[in-house]
């Protein structure tokens, strides 16, 4: 890995790295934050995924977890949205498609699927890296996110139940097979055939049997996005009948943004630190 930053927070240590992702085929770029307890003993990973458009620059600057991250002893990692670099395919004119919205999927399309396979570099390559490079306790990890970040989350979790103790989500699009901020990337990623993308729906993975604890989703009733692209009323809904847990806040005049976000970032960091 390249150090790319490192900067004291709340006694611990705020930082970036670059590494050569053989999963993606390109530079990646991550942040982390180790807290100062992290000094006597491994601490608990949490994954922030952050949403389209993003890196992993905008929770680190705007996101505010670190004071609790580092009272409660949680080590937090942001990766990137998705694979960068000038070989990497793109949708240039098109902000839900190509870098920056990567989904969380690995797809299997052409030209798409040489690179875009965040799925595994999540849950495989990068934790990898961070269990060697860090004082990491693998056997306690959570992970929540932010719009298809916050998706990212919740499949990630209904798919690996014994990986992850924890999970929650912040305006989270719950039903990407109906919703127009994702369906086109789906068929690009995984192709045309609806069925495969059941797999990454969080909606459609309850319905087909995958079962996670809990979750907390955080929503804001100004959010412009709601109607369209999120709906967290279906995975409610999806849930009933279960012994899912589920906790969904609407708020209301809160919107999609990091003001939103930061807002409620403490009640995560506890929700997580809790069940860790």
């Amino acid at each position: 890995m390249n150090i790319l930053s490192e900067n004291t927070a709340f006694g611990g240590m705020q930082a970036v790295f670059s590494h050569d992702s053989e999963v993606l085929n390109s530079e990646m770029t991550f942040a982390v934050f180790i807290p100062p307890q992290a000094v006597e003993a491994p601490c608990p990973v949490l994954w922030y995924l952050s949403g389209l458009t993003c890196t992993h620059a905008n929770v680190m600057e705007k996101g505010e977890y670190r004071r609790l991250a580092a009272e409660h002893g949680l080590i937090v990692v942001c990766p990137d949205t998705s694979p960068r670099g000038k070989d990497v395919p793109d949708a240039i004119t098109d902000w839900q498609l190509g870098k920056g919205a990567g989904f969380y999927v690995d797809a299997t399309e052409d030209p798409w699927s040489k690179y875009y396979r965040m799925e595994s570099y999540i849950t495989k390559e990068l934790p990898e890296l961070v269990a060697k490079s860090f004082r990491a306790d693998m056997d306690r990890q959570g992970i929540f996110g932010h719009s298809m970040g916050g998706h990212g989350a919740m499949t990630l979790a209904l798919k690996n139940p014994g990986r992850y103790k924890s999970c929650s989500a912040f305006a989270p699009i719950v039903s990407p097979s109906t919703s127009p901020w994702a369906q086109k990337a789906f068929e690009k990623y995984l192709g045309a055939d609806t069925s495969v993308w059941r797999k990454h729906d969080a909606c459609a993975l309850v319905e087909d049997g995958a079962r996670f604890p809990e979750f907390l989703i955080d929503q804001g009733k100004a959010d412009g996005f709601l109607e369209e692209g999120l709906k967290p009323w279906m995975f409610e809904e999806a849930v009933k009948g279960t012994d899912i847990g589920l906790t969904l806040r609407m708020h209301e005049r809160y919107d999609h943004s990091y003001y939103f976000i930061s807002t409620f970032m403490d009640d995560h960091i506890r929700w997580h630190a809790e069940r860790l």
